[in-house]
């Protein structure tokens, strides 16, 4: 069927729909109240198909390389918002927009039910009948509340009530001790009530910890001092100052967008009780242009994605966008009441959103040096890739002789390793090929939870790049693959000696390029910081091995026989969850018996 008569045959429901170019690569995801009028309304019809003439430069191109379609239909609009949502998050198409701000925000709370209440951090909402939340915080919760701990005597820890002694914390003069002492609620509510002051308040927390660091530092306890230096900066590091002066104590989340040619940046201020108390920010770049609507959309739907978060405050943004009233009511279900998503034209809150803006384009600014993206321009130039490469995952895996088996993925993002993202993987495949196989499918099926890079980079050759290739074709996913290889010499890589040269491979082309290129060098990075976390990784799993390895041959069970058990079932995980009878069929019933008395 061609796309015309798709086109045509549309149903008039609620649903997705999806544009494919003419190798079969996803370039759009959409959503529709109206299927039929929806995705009609991106062309015209005479005298032939093409794109309409009202479209964006950027919706244009995209229908231009438009050769199918295909589409799902849904209950309603709403169904629609949040399948599209999930779709492109799994999929990263090309012509929409990726956000990769999965965070949860922590909150600090206490429970007023406890006698004696004392406070700690959440990411969701806690299940008791009198619990007050402070945050959300972007950057600082644990250290406000690691402060408020050192400054005000409260109950240190959640177990301390329960020993009835007094501990180390009371001898230092750092609680109470209603442990054991007859404390009066009088007095523990006046640490209490500093406690809540020095939370909402940082401006005077942060005078008491510099009391407590110069103090420090006259009595020549250096590192102490130094600790709580870093301790401040981390808190002032989330704040933006404002002399916007509230008289009632009102709660707003503040979202705004900005943009310059490349690159977009949103900004969140939250504000409480008349008080802002902590912002954050996070950088797309735009591959293909810029879409104000869907970019809103993206951001407020990956916000409050999560669950029901603890403090429900109205949403405050710089403009109206699209399918607002959709993305209200998907929130009043979420939020469990009706959520508020307001565009202040006047007053104390248009201020708010002026201070964002404000924000906003200074880190567009501050932006433009940060990261050496002409480097990464030449990269995209050189090797046609589709995206800017401003995350990278890269992937190695290592062995030895078949034993201990593992991948690795390192990940790259905005010019520095970004270690929390890190995956190992044990593997079960024998061979080189196989193995890759194994790591990249495995992170496939965590992109629904882990969405997708803009540049796969792969530790090997064609073959390797090839097989990467058609891993990520048949899950219909977006990313531009290459692979870095050794040159071969006398059918040798040589890594060791160093007397080969790296190769650059992408789908249509091979990359010899100097030593001294830059290009090559970023390549080469991070390559050589993935095969480091793959051998890492590889020594540690050998050693849990060798030493599983000794603690059978102690009982008696050989070398060989351990052997030909780790060849059948794969692993020692495996084999402890085994039955007797299933150990016995490799070896025999009292071997099984050994085997299974070690490990139960």
């Amino acid at each position: 069927m061609t796309l015309k008569q798709t086109i045509q045959q549309l149903p008039d429901s609620a649903g997705i729909y999806q544009y494919f170019d003419k190798n079969g690569h996803l370039l759009y995801i959409g959503k529709a109240k109206n299927l039929q009028k929806r995705v009609k309304s991106y062309f015209n019809f005479t005298p032939e198909l093409k794109a309409n003439s009202n479209l964006s430069l950027r919706i244009t191109k995209m229908i231009k390389q438009t050769v199918s379609m295909s589409y799902i239909v849904v209950n309603s609009e709403h169904d629609a918002l949040i399948l599209e949502n999930s779709l492109i998050k799994q999929l990263n198409p090309k012509y929409n927009i990726l956000l990769r701000d999965d965070k949860t925000y922590p909150y600090i709370y206490i429970d007023n039910s406890q006698k004696y209440p004392r406070f700690d951090i959440t990411r969701k909402i806690i299940k008791a009948a009198d619990i007050k939340y402070f945050g959300p915080y972007s950057v600082g919760a644990r250290d406000i509340l690691d402060s408020v701990y050192e400054l005000c005597k409260l109950v240190q820890k959640k177990g301390c009530l329960k020993s009835k002694k007094l501990c180390l914390y009371h001898q230092i003069d750092k609680c109470l001790g209603p442990c054991e002492l007859p404390i009066s609620d009088a007095r523990y509510k006046q640490e209490l009530d500093l406690a809540f002051e020095l939370i909402q308040n940082k401006k005077q927390l942060i005078k008491l910890l510099e009391e407590k660091m110069f103090f420090y530092a006259q009595n020549m306890r250096f590192e102490e001092a130094g600790e709580i230096r870093d301790r401040i900066q981390r808190i002032t590091r989330s704040e933006i100052k404002s002399e916007i002066d509230f008289a009632t104590k009102e709660n707003y989340d503040i979202f705004v967008i900005q943009n310059s040619e490349s690159r977009a940046v949103i900004v969140r201020i939250f504000m409480r009780d008349g008080k802002i108390i902590s912002s954050t920010h996070d950088y797309i770049q735009l591959n293909e242009g810029y879409d104000e609507d869907e970019l809103y959309q993206r951001v407020l739907l990956d916000f409050y994605s999560k669950e029901k978060p603890p403090i429900i405050a109205p949403i405050l943004v710089a403009s109206e966008f699209e399918n607002l009233q959709v993305i209200e009511q998907h929130l009043s279900t979420v939020f469990e009441k009706k959520a508020s998503i307001k565009i202040p034209k006047q007053g104390n809150k248009k201020q708010l959103i002026d201070l964002a803006i404000l924000n906003a384009k200074e880190l567009l600014k501050k932006d433009k040096n940060s990261i050496d993206t002409k480097l990464l321009d030449d990269l995209k130039e050189l090797l046609l890739l589709e995206r800017l490469p401003k995350r990278v995952e890269v992937f190695d895996n290592s062995h030895m002789a078949g034993v201990a088996t593992v991948g690795a993925m390192i990940v790259y993002e905005d010019g520095k390793f970004d270690k929390k993202s890190y995956r190992t993987y044990h593997l079960e495949a024998k061979d080189e090929y196989a193995q890759m196989r194994e790591t990249l499918t495995r992170r496939v099926e965590s992109f629904s939870k882990n969405s997708p890079p803009d540049l796969w980079i792969i530790d090997g050759g064609a073959t390797l790049l090839k097989l990467a290739s058609e891993i990520v074709d048949s899950c219909g996913v977006f990313i531009d693959i290459i692979a870095i290889s050794k040159e071969k010499i006398d059918a040798k890589a040589h890594r060791a000696k160093g007397k080969a040269d790296d190769i650059i491979h992408t789908k249509d082309n091979i990359f010899k390029l100097k030593h001294s290129d830059k290009r090559l060098q970023w390549t080469q990075n991070l390559r050589d910081e993935a095969h480091r976390s793959a051998i890492n990784f590889h020594k540690k799993t050998k050693l849990k091995l060798d030493n599983e390895s000794k603690l059978l041959t102690l009982k008696g069970i050989s070398g060989a026989k351990v052997k030909k058990l780790l060849n059948h079932f794969g692993t020692f995980e495996a084999l402890k969850t085994l039955t007797i009878e299933e150990i016995g069929s490799i070896l025999n019933t009292k071997d099984a018996n050994v085997i299974k008395n070690i490990y139960f």
